[in-house]
């Protein structure tokens, strides 16, 4: 293994090593709020708080769960992919293990609920993915931790109205009226619908009509569940704007202390928890400005918290949640499209071509409230959308992401093959004439000026060059980055099973098999992938060694020992440090290493060795 290959691994490693060790991991403390940094205990409760009512209105995408505390909804489960809707949302493991482990809370909806058809008990387990945090409850069924209203998804706050009690004034199948009076002579009517006609997926209506003054009132996106993207906590908060024309996207940095901003005027706001999220998006005029906010996670905690909680592995002051609202107005009515699903590319382009108007050049953009996550995005993301684009070719004809993978490993190679196989020329050449070199060092090692231009000399005159083989390997590094920010993006990844049972989602790491107790670095699960690919990594070393030996025989010399030692520990490093990384990287890394071999086992074959002098 030639020192320019060792110090392309030790780069990559190191850039990946930064990015695990010193990235937003999920046990790290990101941004709480000054005033509530100290952790809290989490409360316990014989009962619900609240003396509300619940009611359920469900179609195809979503469940969505109101309460007459707030007039606002106080759960978003969205259902799994199935034959009998068309989620998109696909189960992963933390789904798996609450249904099994954790049943008192997976439950949809969490108590007992109305519809038009009357009261309904909550005997559904498991089946749905909740968008929003919830309360907690303990394994008898009973509040252990109540969600505070204020934080209810669309409720309205200010004036100390959170808590208010709302009377439902209609239901049907697809709609709800809240009404509450206030002191003052006013009143707010809420109306949240299913609307008839043209309608995307996992979007609703929702109308707004406050009678008297509606200063300091706001609306309220709700706090997303959490979601760990690669092992991250990854929330993200945006707005739409228009500045000089032109449509804008603002990110947010996750607050420490409230954001308000009262001069800009957003198209639309959204709060997303990486993969999944909320978008408020007002249809008529309200007031200027916005506002985000960071709640303690031991408020608001996390179900994941509740995952083997004797270990801590998802303590709740650990994942603080974050809230967008938008100002209101007084005495009229405001209406609002809510999307409130997955960050899926399609789902979000069919939405943006359902409610277009291209008369008018009227495009929602909803797309854009995707965000793409990697700390050189801007330069990695181009490189994953094009390694996107051809899987998604791939996907048409396998109907499997992880053979997609593998295929793009394979044109990637393809398309490569001309700069990897200059690569391996000039490192076979430099092999070959590493005795050559050796002996001009050695009879001109008083005069090394002399010795460099000898050397000079052997290289035009033999073809090779020292330092174009590595070039060929620094241009498969945007790839792989690419595919990494890839996989921490791309919501059709999220739970993409290749090998059941083992594989079972492409952004996780492998599981072949679990157990109960925390091993320092392992964790709960033994990941079989990144020993495969330390395996293989071992097998090109040895494959290496042996090409060279051919040229070179005989005992090592110090250098050659520097080499096979850096190697070595080359392996050692990428294998623990792709311990935890996606299984979909190490397919992908997996692929291209073995038929790089491959390709080099051919380079060798068919490269001659050139007839060397040296009358010197």
């Amino acid at each position: 293994m030639e020192n320019r290959f060792v110090f392309f691994l030790l780069f990559i490693a190191t850039f990946f090593g930064v990015q695990y060790f010193f990235g937003p991991k999920s046990k790290e403390k990101v941004a709480p709020p000054k005033e509530i940094a100290q952790v809290q205990k989490v409360e316990s409760t014989s009962s619900p708080n609240d003396n509300a009512d619940y009611y359920v209105l469900e179609n195809d995408y979503q469940q969505l769960v109101f309460s007459t505390r707030g007039g606002a909804i106080v759960e978003i489960n969205l259902p799994f992919d199935s034959k009998k809707n068309k989620s998109v949302v696909k189960e992963i493991e933390f789904d798996r293990t609450f249904e099994k482990k954790l049943t008192s809370n997976d439950h949809f909806p969490q108590f007992p609920y109305h519809t038009a058809e009357g009261r309904q008990e909550n005997n559904q387990t498991g089946g749905y993915y909740p968008l929003l945090r919830r309360s907690i409850l303990t394994s008898q069924g009973t509040l252990k931790k109540a969600f505070p209203a204020k934080y209810y998804a669309f409720n309205i706050v200010g004036d100390g109205i959170e808590d208010l009690n709302y009377e439902v004034s209609d239901l049907t199948k697809d709609s709800i009226t809240f009404s509450a009076n206030l002191s003052g002579d006013r009143r707010i009517v809420k109306t949240y619908s299913f609307p008839k006609g043209r309608q995307a997926p996992y979007t609703f209506d929702l109308a707004i009509s406050i009678e008297g003054n509606a200063k300091n009132l706001w609306l309220g996106t709700g706090v997303p569940e959490v979601e760990l993207i690669s092992g991250s906590f990854t929330p993200a908060l945006k707005y739409r704007m228009m500045k000089k024309g032109k449509s804008v996207i603002e990110k947010l940095k996750t607050p420490s202390e409230p954001i308000v901003a009262t001069s800009v005027h957003p198209n639309w706001i959204s709060n997303s928890n990486g993969f999944f999220g909320i978008i408020i998006d007002p249809l008529t005029e309200i007031s200027p400005g916005y506002k985000a906010t960071a709640i303690s996670g031991t408020t608001v905690p996390t179900r994941l918290s509740l995952i083997d909680a004797a270990y801590k592995l998802y303590p709740a002051d650990k994942y603080p949640g974050y809230e967008m609202y938008l100002p209101l107005k007084g005495n009229e009515t405001m209406k609002f499209r809510i999307f409130a699903g997955p960050y899926q590319d399609t789902t979000l382009t069919v939405a943006d071509e359902t409610y277009s108007n291209y008369e008018e050049g009227y495009n929602p953009d909803y797309a854009s409230a995707q965000s793409f996550h990697g700390w050189f995005a801007f330069i990695s993301e181009p490189f994953a959308k094009f390694l996107f684009f051809l899987m998604k070719i791939f996907y048409k004809f396998t109907h499997s992401w992880g053979f997609s993978i593998i295929l793009l490993t394979i044109v990637l190679r393809i398309m490569l093959y001309p700069l990897n196989a200059w690569s391996i020329k000039s490192s076979t050449r430099m092999q070959q004439i590493a005795p050559q070199v050796k002996a001009i060092q050695e009879k001109y090692k008083k005069d090394p000026k002399r010795a460099q231009m000898e050397i000079m000399h052997l290289y035009r005159q033999t073809g090779a060059n020292p330092f174009m083989g590595c070039f060929p390997l620094l241009i498969q590094m945007p790839f792989l980055i690419g595919m990494f920010d890839l996989l921490k993006s791309t919501f059709e990844l999220r739970g993409a099973s290749f090998i059941p049972g083992w594989i079972d989602n492409l952004t996780a790491p492998d599981r072949l098999f679990c157990w109960n107790y925390p091993i320092f670095f392992l964790g709960t699960c033994f990941h079989l992938l990144p020993l495969l690919l330390g395996a293989i990594m071992f097998l090109q070393q040895k494959y290496t060694e042996k090409l060279s030996g051919n040229v070179n025989k005989g005992p090592l010399n110090d250098q050659q020992k520097q080499q096979k030692m850096m190697g070595n520990i080359m392996i050692v490093v990428f294998t623990v440090l792709f311990y935890h990384f996606p299984s979909g990287l190490n397919i992908y890394w997996l692929s291209s290493m073995i038929l790089g071999i491959g390709q080099q086992w051919l380079m060798k074959n068919k490269l001659k060795k050139p007839t060397l002098s040296t009358n010197k």
